[in-house]
């Protein structure tokens, strides 16, 4: 029986490597037929050598793309010009004497050996054992695994156990919805998928392991989008006795060491810190991407002294306007600008005033309805010089905030405005505590009821609970939310108040955290923590907008896997086991 066992990989041998005799098995990646030789590239995850092979060698001649190989040969330095820099083994190559067919392979339904491929996403999903093969696919599972291992070393460090908890849970609709799971043993009854480990996390600080971290799987049964999944990874962490500053300081040092030993990125100085009312005034969101300039700036005051009607209705309805100045903006076309005003629609934004400072002045349909010290006023108190745009936007202040944030990302995209390879980290602190659901009339936690308020805003949980800020904090890179966190409530007596204020009801409490409640009331230590996106931190180091790309077996947009053919159906037996009746759906796959 031949030896496949590999003495090296193919991506290990080199110059130093001459005249070794080696056993190397991979896949068929490529072949060439010249001058009475054949070439094949060899592939395994780690790399590709190029055979070389005489025809007359048993099975040489029937050798087809992804066909599973093993060879015996000797290294040998390639013929002059010949070597291929690109490559780590591009100045070697294998003289082939003894070969192995260890599996064929049908015609793939696209290519494997070409790392830019034109084919749809669903076709490489339901292939997705095919697309893993390719270069890209496996660097960025390896950057997973790294991120992943490096994680683990740093919290060891830092005194983290890693414990695992439960996936499944108690059903608290509530929050974010759950996948339930139907329990046979007790008919009628469900567990909940966990959206995240947030109360076992807790119940471990009160049960004294101090400091936990986990790399959790968690589950929401939302909708997709191009960085959501159904089924998601998350570093999680918990530490008991802390406070929100000793928890950043860990927190950068975990991501300097990421940045430096997964993607050679040195991280040097502090990430700065923005109140959440600071972000939404001047970004328009509590994600801003700190990676170019125009700030939205509020002009309310220059507005209402003007003469134009559309600023001063919505003034005296109760919104704001804000602009924004796009420095040598000047030069954007009308057409554009008309392009501008149906983008921020999308937002519920009706329109968009703009000015163009010109050598003349100011030039604009608008122009007219401010005087010449008000048009000096918005010109100081924007910054804007000769040759900038300035876009205005009246209206709720919710609804300008968000469609001049979209629009300056815009913008910034449009303009290439965003410098290649920044990395803009901030903190965002002091977010409300609270916000008001105007449908169902109360009040909604913004976090997650288990936040704990700032202690300096105690006094306004009985009066103005909207005016309460909470010890929250979200760290946010280039405008992407990376992961968020809070200390929480340790004392009992606030935790059901704070329930209170939800209006859950003593019988809706026990229901749902009677046992946490509970848990509260024997010892508890302050304690705050954090939970990461894993997925979406490879999405930005791997340098990817999709996702998919990091999950060795994503779901596409609307949650279906494509390769397995699931959800599915499944036997009626099931089905009267678990004492449920259920209404079927036919599903169509590619």
């Amino acid at each position: 029986m031949f030896d496949y066992r590999r003495t090296q990989h193919c991506g290990a041998l080199s110059r130093s490597d001459l005249g070794a005799s080696v056993t190397l098995s991979g896949w068929v990646n490529r072949r060439r037929d010249h001058g009475g030789l054949i070439f094949i590239d060899l592939r395994d995850r780690f790399g590709i050598t190029q055979l070389i092979i005489d025809p007359n060698l048993p099975h040489a001649t029937r050798l087809r793309s992804e066909w599973v190989i093993s060879i015996k040969g000797k290294v040998a330095l390639r013929a002059p010009g010949m070597a291929n820099p690109k490559l780590p083994t591009g100045e070697i190559e294998i003289l082939v004497s003894d070969l192995e067919i260890l599996s064929h392979a049908n015609t793939p339904p696209f290519s494997i050996c070409d790392e830019d491929i034109d084919v749809n996403e669903e076709l490489r999903l339901k292939y997705r054992y095919l697309d893993l093969r390719r270069s890209d696919l496996t660097q960025k599972l390896i950057l997973r695994h790294k991120v992943m291992m490096e994680t683990r070393k740093y919290l060891d460090t830092n005194g983290f156990l890693e414990i695992q908890t439960p996936i499944l849970g108690k059903s608290t609709p509530g929050g974010a919805r759950h996948f339930l799971v139907p329990s046979r043993t007790y008919p009628g009854n469900f567990y909940g998928l966990a959206e995240s480990p947030q109360i076992f996390k807790q119940l471990l600080m009160i049960g004294g392991m101090d400091r936990y971290f986990q790399i959790a799987q968690c589950f929401r049964d939302e909708d997709m989008r191009a960085d959501r999944q159904p089924e998601f990874t998350q570093i999680d962490i918990e530490m008991s006795f802390g406070i929100p500053k000793d928890l950043m300081q860990l927190v950068e040092g975990l991501y300097k060491q990421l940045f430096k030993h997964c993607s050679g990125i040195e991280l040097h100085h502090s990430f700065p810190h923005f109140t959440y009312q600071e972000c939404v005034e001047n970004y328009g969101t509590d994600r801003p991407d700190l990676r170019f300039g125009m700030p939205l700036v509020r002009i309310d005051s220059i507005a209402k002294r003007s003469s134009f009607s559309v600023f001063l209705e919505q003034l005296d309805s109760g919104g704001c306007v804000k602009a924004l100045c796009v420095k040598q903006g000047s030069e954007i076309s009308r057409k554009d600008i008309d392009g501008y005003t149906q983008f921020v629609s999308k937002f519920g934004l009706h329109g968009l005033a703009w000015m163009k400072r010109q050598e003349e002045g100011f030039a604009s349909h608008i122009v007219k309805y401010f005087s010449d010290d008000l048009q000096k006023e918005l010109q100081e108190h924007l910054k804007v010089e000769q040759g900038d745009l300035i876009l205005m936007a009246a209206g709720p202040e919710d609804r300008v905030n968000q469609s001049l944030d979209h629009l300056r990302r815009h913008i910034a995209k449009e303009r290439k405005l965003i410098p290649e390879n920044s990395l803009e980290f901030l903190w965002v602190t002091d977010f409300p505590m609270f916000r008001y659901n105007t449908d169902a009339k109360r009040l909604e936690s913004e976090h997650h009821p288990f936040t704990s308020p700032k202690p300096e805003d105690l006094h306004l949980l009985d009066s103005e609970p909207l005016k309460v800020r909470a010890l929250a904090y979200d760290l946010v890179l280039n405008g992407y939310e990376m992961g968020g966190g809070s200390q929480r409530i340790h004392d009992g007596a606030l935790q059901e108040k704070v329930f209170g204020l939800l209006q859950l009801s003593p019988e809706e409490i026990k229901e749902k955290f009677g046992f946490f409640v509970e848990a509260l009331n024997f010892g508890t230590p302050p304690h705050l923590g954090i939970a990461f996106g894993l997925d979406r931190l490879i999405m930005l180091l791997g340098k990817t907008e999709n996702i998919r790309d990091v999950i060795a077996f994503p779901k596409t947009q609307k949650a279906s896997d494509l390769m397995m053919q699931c959800p599915s159906p499944v036997a009626p037996s099931q089905i009267k086991d678990l004492k449920i009746q259920v209404e079927t759906t036919e599903i169509t796959w590619i």
